[in-house]
């Protein structure tokens, strides 16, 4: 069945995981600021983590929300960089069925005009697992408002042309907008 453009925005459910070692609910500025934005956009939150940076904690999380027949998308912040500790791309990628190379390529552009040379140093990533896009981005405050108001905003907006994910994700086949 052809899906076709809707004019109606559609709010998804949307989970958001920290990725650290030493944050708390109460320092969570990252996770914090992507739940202020998704929700201020329409969209509702599923469930809120924060877990250490382990691969294996990292996919457990990742992996219940792409299990989860009501969750449509993933915003996860932190263990993205070249650190020893950082471990969040070879957490998510295996969970993967598409990647979504443009995110990291578009981030890393964007990026460069807010710190140089340094955006070399980010591993962001997305990608599509079970019908949920799941999105991996620093764990800065400032790369979290970057990827939510130059990306991922418009990207899981209905209305938004010419394209945008709603329409690959689970439970939105009634929705009608082409991604």
């Amino acid at each position: 069945m052809a899906k076709t453009f809707t004019e109606n925005f559609i709010p998804l459910n949307i989970a958001v995981l920290t990725v650290s070692d030493s944050r708390t609910e109460d320092t969570d500025t990252s996770g914090q600021l992507l739940v202020e934005k998704l929700t201020d956009a329409g969209h509702f939150l599923s469930d809120k983590k924060i877990v250490v940076d382990n691969v294996y904690k990292i996919r457990a999380a990742v992996s219940q929300w792409i299990a989860d027949d009501k969750t449509q998308a993933v915003l996860i912040t932190g263990g993205t960089g070249f650190t020893s500790c950082d471990s969040t791309p070879e957490a998510v990628m295996p969970l993967l069925d598409k990647t979504v190379d443009g995110f990291g390529e578009l981030f890393r552009q964007i990026s460069y005009n807010q710190i140089g040379t340094s955006t070399i140093q980010s591993r962001a990533i997305a990608g599509l697992a079970n019908q949920t896009i799941v999105f991996c981005m620093p764990g800065s405050t400032n790369a979290c408002r970057t990827a939510w108001d130059d990306i991922i905003q418009t990207q899981l907006d209905s209305r938004h042309r010419p394209c945008n994910f709603v329409p690959q994700l689970k439970n939105t086949a009634h929705c009608g907008s082409r991604g």
